[in-house]
């Protein structure tokens, strides 16, 4: 609808204003949904997660572009879950927001989901049943793009989540933003960027294409990415796993038991990083980490690019240095058992820790901090 102001007089300005916004505020649905598991899914529109009140989840739906209106919400248990399903009567999206020349096909099964909730230890042999067989029902090819012919519609959607609730959201494209949820949160984009700051409890974010970061969390965490990179800040708890086709992993202020990243192509750095249990994996791309305490295990595998670790003066441990070409340097006293040109195999201080780092090409360095 277009509007024509005729005067410049405030007050006819004023109740235009807000004639436009009660219209915009207007486009805004409210749903409610509760359960142990909660389950969402919308193609195409922002993703804003944050803490809500309460026991139920609710959620806010701002439907827009030129087909908006023909979007529809469905509401409902959906093998075991409680669901909203934001249904697109097309095989073909348009939504500028996803990237000029950018294509995403999704597929999607008739009732709207697509993916699966939950592993086999979490819902059993039975469940395990379940999911193989519903994953096998019909399925549409939805392709969303920036451009060209097709249905140009997206929902915009606030997620409000109670404390220590199980949800998981699928969000094909568009940028998900998460702030202060305390919840088992799983996200899952297949083309965009997500974010999560102030988090507590269980997080698992997953983009096909797109860059993660985390800032102040709080639980175990599983980050994985196709193609993009990966920043993490202040992060305590339990496990950190990082993996990504291409892109660096960078980060530090990180307290954990088990540290695990795993990079197809791409460096590692991380800083200021306290954990007994640390496995690096990098394809290509070098390898800096900091330590601040002593470890249990530490193990990298680098296939091209040097290495570079930094620890405690204290480290006690088994070592095993190996490189395919390049030197091995190191600040400790090792007492060594076995020496050849790129190998060195021995041990600090009393061994109880053990330390192996293997690269393909490329220095290895084994150094004390400051």
């Amino acid at each position: 609808m277009r509007f024509i102001l005729l005067a410049s007089s405030p007050g006819i300005a004023a109740a235009a204003m807000l004639f436009v916004h009660a219209r915009a505020d207007a486009q805004a649905e409210r749903r409610v949904l509760s359960g142990d598991h909660i389950a969402i899914y919308n193609l195409a529109g922002k993703l804003r997660v944050e803490s809500g009140g309460g026991s139920d989840v609710v959620v806010e739906v701002t439907r827009g572009g030129r087909d908006g209106d023909r979007l529809r919400l469905e509401q409902g248990t959906v093998r075991g879950y409680e669901t909203l399903r934001v249904m697109y009567p097309s095989d073909r999206i348009v939504y500028p927001e996803v990237g000029r020349n950018n294509r995403n096909t999704i597929s999607v099964r008739e009732d709207g989901t697509w993916g699966n909730e939950f592993s086999r230890g979490e819902r059993g042999e039975r469940g395990e049943r379940e999911s193989r067989d519903y994953s096998n029902r019909e399925r549409n090819q939805v392709e969303i793009s920036s451009s060209g012919s097709g249905m140009e519609a997206y929902a915009d959607l606030r997620v409000l989540v109670p404390r220590g609730q199980r949800i998981v959201i699928h969000n094909a494209a568009g940028d998900a933003r998460i702030t202060m949820v305390d919840a088992d949160l799983a996200v899952e984009v297949a083309s965009s960027t997500i974010s999560a700051d102030r988090t507590r409890g269980r997080l698992s974010l997953d983009t096909g294409s797109g860059s993660v970061s985390v800032t102040d969390a709080q639980g175990d965490i599983d980050l994985d990415t196709g193609s993009g990179g990966v920043t993490i800040t202040g992060v305590k708890g339990g496990s950190l796993k990082m993996d990504t086709g291409s892109g660096s992993i960078r980060g530090g202020d990180i307290d954990v038991s088990e540290l695990k990243a795993d990079v197809g192509s791409g460096g590692v750095h991380l800083e200021r990083v306290r954990a007994s249990r640390v496995d690096v994996d990098a394809g290509s791309g070098g390898t800096e980490l900091e330590l601040l305490s002593t470890v249990d295990e530490l193990k990298v595998d680098a296939g091209s690019g040097g290495v570079t670790v930094r620890l405690p003066a204290s480290l006690s441990a088994n070592v095993d240095l190996e490189t395919g070409s390049g030197g091995i340097d190191t600040d400790f006293s090792v007492q060594v058992t076995k020496m050849e040109r790129h190998h060195i195999v021995g041990r600090i201080g009393d061994g109880r820790g053990r330390i192996r780092i293997e690269a393909g090409s490329g220095q290895v360095r084994l150094l004390r901090g400051n």
